[in-house]
């Protein structure tokens, strides 16, 4: 379904370490100077989830095909980008092409990679990356309205509309607030979306800490998370360089390493669901003999959406969704004990997607 987070901060934050330790590739060029990813490094990876591993042993699924999320690792970003600082016009593109904002903020001390501002303070670099982005969005609206003002004025009903919606953004922007604070009806938001602000995105932090600090976080992080608290954004620890290691590992080591440091997970599988969470995304389910796989839905979607997103016949022929709930599925130890016990559900056009969803769809060609 193609959503993309993109992985964006300053230089030397550790934003390539973490994708390739997501990837657990090399694809991603790593070196302490300024711009060493010179392009947009684009990475799949699937979405950790414990119950798609319960219902393959239930269903005795030969094959387990979890959802995917995209990652995009992206230039980083000085002060002076929106206006073509360095990287700046390539950088502030890329992230317009996403659908989040994964925003890595250094919380360690290393004398050997140098910090752009040479000093460490997370939520100072957080001012820096948004005020790049208000500008670039301030400027971008500026010159639209312009033109936009002259029709509202002439009384065109369309132009008054969409100029009003514009100026919610323009007044927080004047403001030096994200475009995303602003109060939206309902009937808004689509609009809104479309005026595709680079501050109107959903920001996730990722605290990149050292090994040392991966399962408790430090005084860095904790200053991050209390300003990702006051703002209603999400806040993940991660320690890039543990995770790169522990990318190589057999995965049988894994879990003896894991515990050794204190981590029930890795870090990352924390930060994949967070970003899969960022975008209002759920998960259902489809399990049999040949495989137990995952989907991705938005969060509202109806069962029609969610038939589209196996093949688009489904939808169109779409007749009806047989859905279990997964704790019924796993309760009943399948769909044969789910039914047994009343939790087997036949749902119509209307009903909304659950998310852990067990469902199979019945249509017509």
């Amino acid at each position: 379904m193609g959503f993309k987070c993109g992985i964006v901060g300053l230089p030397n934050v550790g934003k390539s370490a973490i994708f390739n330790a997501m990837t657990q590739t090399v694809a991603a060029a790593e070196a302490n100077y300024m711009f060493s990813t010179v392009e947009a490094n684009v990475g799949e990876v699937a979405v950790p989830d414990a119950r798609l591993d319960k219902l393959a042993a239930i269903a005795k699924s030969a094959q387990i095909v979890p959802t995917r999320i995209t990652f995009v690792d992206i230039a980083g970003l000085v002060r002076g980008s929106s206006k073509g600082e360095g990287l700046g016009n390539r950088f502030l593109h890329s992230i317009r092409e996403t659908d989040a904002i994964v925003h890595v903020l250094r919380c360690f001390e290393d004398e050997d990679i140098q910090h752009v501002d040479n000093r460490i303070d997370p939520v100072a670099d957080i001012e820096t990356v948004d005020l790049e982005l208000i500008i670039a969005d301030l400027e971008s609206l500026e010159r639209r309205i312009v033109p936009l003002e002259k029709r509202a004025h002439s009384g065109e009903k369309e132009a008054k509309e969409q100029l009003a919606l514009m100026m919610k953004a323009v007044d927080l922007l004047r403001d030096f607030k994200p475009a995303r604070q602003a109060d939206l009806a309902p009937n808004e938001r689509e609009a809104y979306r479309q005026l595709f602000l680079l501050t109107s995105k959903p920001v996730l932090y990722v605290c990149n800490v050292d090994e040392a600090s991966a399962a408790t976080g430090n005084h860095f992080s904790k200053a991050v998370e209390e300003k990702a608290a006051a703002e209603g954004a999400a806040c993940v620890v991660v320690s890039a360089k543990l995770e790169e290691e522990l990318a190589q590992l057999p995965p049988a080591e894994r879990d003896e390493f894991l515990v050794g440091l204190g981590l029930k997970e890795p870090g990352l599988n924390r930060l994949i669901r967070a970003g899969y969470e960022l975008l209002g995304l759920i998960t259902f389910f489809t399990a049999g003999p040949k495989e137990a796989r995952a989907w991705t839905v938005a969060k509202g979607a109806r069962a029609p959406q969610a038939a589209r997103v196996i093949h688009s016949d489904f939808e169109h022929g779409f007749i009806r969704a047989e859905t279990i709930a997964y704790d019924d599925y796993v309760a009943g130890n399948g769909e044969a004990g789910a039914k047994n016990a009343g939790k087997f559900r036949l749902e119509g056009k209307e009903y909304v997607v659950q998310d852990g969803d067990v469902m199979h769809f019945r249509f017509n060609v």
